[in-house]
């Protein structure tokens, strides 16, 4: 059958049959339900703000709990994420949330790089599910997923205008995840400078061309409340966990000198509409868009580079067969290069090494004769001095021999005297003298 056929029978209209009895696939959803449930869902928040502008009191707030957090300091050399997990449960439904906080950023002096950690967190979990949906023995149904959904951004509220941090943050951020901007601590300012913070904050975001999360209106279920949710971003926020007595009733707030502000009060903030619209509303549309939009842009982009197309020049669909073929050709065509360049680095460094070593050689050869001429001189100088010396001690022992002879004859001369008078003994004393005069004499 030629290929324009199967064309046209697959555009052909689906016939529409009417059963005559009940099969029971209608009970489909209720099936999907079912094991969703028994599976339970994993939701992931990115908080990013400030140290101390309340990103860990909003999450206690917004699930009615109490996380176990890190005091961070103000004084960080580098940003860094901390993720923690958690199990929750609501009326038979589990969650698995993990919570991702920024430690140090804005802390530093330089804030040029501070998106890249968070940036690169992001990448990473892309990364590991992409892994594992490209093994050959996947488990996708008992894998952990780590992707985020909703990066929440805490904008301070003492301020006009957004920081340049924050622009280049949530541009480099809006491809990667969903962006909801918050503005922090919203019971610091009066309403009229928040109301006014808040066109601000979005006008520049748009004539910067930051993309945030809209809420969906494709729903009609839910398309009006998206829609006028839609026009109130960013949401001015205001968390806690402590009670608070207002009237004759204990609520959720912040108590002041002047008063109090309750946090589920919407004239005071907008928390009930954030806690409506991130878990109530539209948590399934955020893991989706995390999925359909976020994650298959990252997977199409490492899958390009690794040679990966769905169609070539031609227009026709890339087999898996053909890019793995097409790859391997390339790889083998690199891995030459770089086997020839690894080659002729070891010929070059193998040529330098034995020019130097002849080189040494030559140095040391002509040290060795040196060496030597210096040792010839040496020697011939020491048998000079030996000579001299053997002369001096053969002319000391002549002259030591005639000096004993002399003696001998002095002494026997004088033995032979006989004793005269003490004059003639003082001139016998004297003799020795004489004779050592004389034998001097002779001596020299």
């Amino acid at each position: 059958m030629a290929a324009s056929e199967v064309d046209v029978f697959a555009n052909e209209d689906k016939r529409t049959l009417e059963l005559s009895g009940h099969v029971g696939f209608d009970s489909l959803p209720d099936q999907l339900v079912s094991k969703a449930s028994a599976q339970g869902f994993c939701f992931n928040i990115l908080c990013v703000g400030e140290t101390g502008i309340g990103k860990s009191t909003l999450m206690n707030t917004l699930f009615n709990t109490t996380f176990e957090n890190e005091e961070a300091s103000h004084y960080e050399q580098k940003v860094e994420l901390r993720p923690h997990t958690y199990e929750l449960q609501e009326s038979n439904v589990n969650l698995k949330l993990t919570v991702v906080h920024t430690v140090g950023f804005g802390d530093q002096i330089n804030k040029e790089q501070s998106y890249k950690p968070i940036l690169e967190y992001i990448d990473a979990q892309f990364e590991k599910f992409l892994e594992e949906e490209l093994k050959i023995k996947r488990s996708l149904f008992n894998y952990h997923d780590t992707r985020i959904h909703i990066c929440l951004y805490f904008i301070a509220p003492n301020g006009h205008s957004l920081k340049s941090l924050d622009l280049v943050t949530m541009k480099k951020l809006d491809s990667k995840v969903n962006i909801i901007p918050v503005i922090a601590k919203a019971d610091t300012v009066s309403r009229n400078e928040l109301e006014k913070l808040k066109i601000k904050v979005m006008s520049e975001l748009v004539s910067n061309g930051v993309q945030i999360y809209q809420f969906p209106t494709e729903d009609e279920a839910v398309a009006e409340i998206n829609s006028s949710m839609n026009t109130l971003l960013p949401f001015a926020v205001v968390g806690s966990v402590d009670d608070v007595k207002v009237g004759n009733k204990m609520v959720k707030g912040r108590l002041y000198p002047w008063g109090s502000v309750e946090v589920e009060n919407e004239k005071h903030c907008d928390f009930v509409k954030l806690r409506e619209m991130l878990l109530r509303v539209n948590m399934e549309d955020l893991r989706e868009q995390t999925h359909a939009r976020h994650y298959e842009l990252y997977r199409r982009c490492k899958l390009e580079e690794m040679g990966f197309k769905d169609t070539g020049t031609d227009s026709q669909s890339f087999s898996l067969q053909q890019t793995y073929e097409a790859k391997r050709k390339e790889f083998l065509v690199e891995l030459q290069r770089k086997e020839e360049e690894m080659r002729q680095m070891f010929v070059n460094k193998v040529k330098e090494t034995e020019a130097e070593l002849k080189e040494k050689e030559k140095e040391l050869h002509e040290r060795f004769e040196q060496l030597k001429r210096m040792h010839q001189e040496e020697k011939k100088n020491l048998e000079e001095k030996r000579r001299e010396l053997e002369e001096e001690m053969n002319a000391f022992n002549r002259r030591k021999v005639a000096a004993e002879t002399l003696m001998g004859q002095a002494l026997q001369g004088c033995s032979q005297q006989p004793f005269k008078k003490d004059k003639d003994k003082k001139n016998f004393f004297s003799l020795p003298s004489a004779c050592s005069l004389t034998s001097g004499r002779n001596l020299n």
